[in-house]
């Protein structure tokens, strides 16, 4: 049965370049989220969380010796389902969020992941999402097959933030969402049934 209590998203911009375009992808699929029912949606944006370069193991507690590490760890934990908007750079995706991404572990495990990537070119960050689903299926996470993509996304946005068209970005949202609700609750399920053991 589908739970009513609405699922805990975390929407994570992976880019912390200046003169990003990734807020602006990212403001608009969080608008479009926010417009469901089923979803409360928490914007984690790894320009701001100013984690620490060096990365250090947890705890035998699972605890973090960093502050900074520490609460978002805590935000990274809450969700429950995960959009990471990733740019595409010279074929892959950025180092700050492979960075981020290892900074927890058992966070992400037993959680669904799905991705909106975009690029300058052609490719719409395909490439970026394609490196990014091994390193969630590592941390035992469970990475979506489909994702939203924007191609030459400097041209497909208007001075709104909107997509120029409107009407494809926003049904092929519908559909990640849809499907990422659905793991997010049968997941949930397995979770709550029977502790997840990495």
């Amino acid at each position: 049965m589908p739970t009513a209590t609405p699922s805990r998203l975390a929407v994570i911009i992976g880019s912390t370049r200046e003169g990003r375009f990734g807020p602006v992808v990212a403001d608009w699929f969080v608008r479009q989220a926010r417009a469901r029912g089923d979803l409360v949606v928490d914007v984690v944006d790894i320009a701001e969380a100013r984690l620490p370069a060096a990365l250090s193991a947890p705890d035998e507690n699972g605890g973090y010796a960093s502050p900074e590490v520490r609460a978002y760890a805590e935000r990274i934990a809450a969700a429950d389902v995960f959009v990471v908007v990733t740019p595409e750079y010279n074929r892959g995706y950025p180092a700050a969020l492979k960075h981020a991404i290892d900074c927890v572990y058992a966070e992400w495990q037993a959680k669904p992941v799905a991705f909106v990537g975009y690029a300058g070119g052609m490719s719409g960050g395909i490439r970026a999402v394609e490196q990014l689903r091994p390193v969630f299926t590592e941390l035992h996470a469970v990475p979506l097959r489909d994702s939203v993509n924007f191609p030459h996304v400097h041209t497909r946005f208007g001075a709104d933030g909107e997509p120029l068209d409107a009407k494809e970005a926003e049904a092929a949202v519908k559909k990640l969402l849809d499907q990422l609700m659905w793991w997010g609750q049968a997941l949930h399920e397995a979770r709550t049934w029977r502790p997840y053991v990495a």
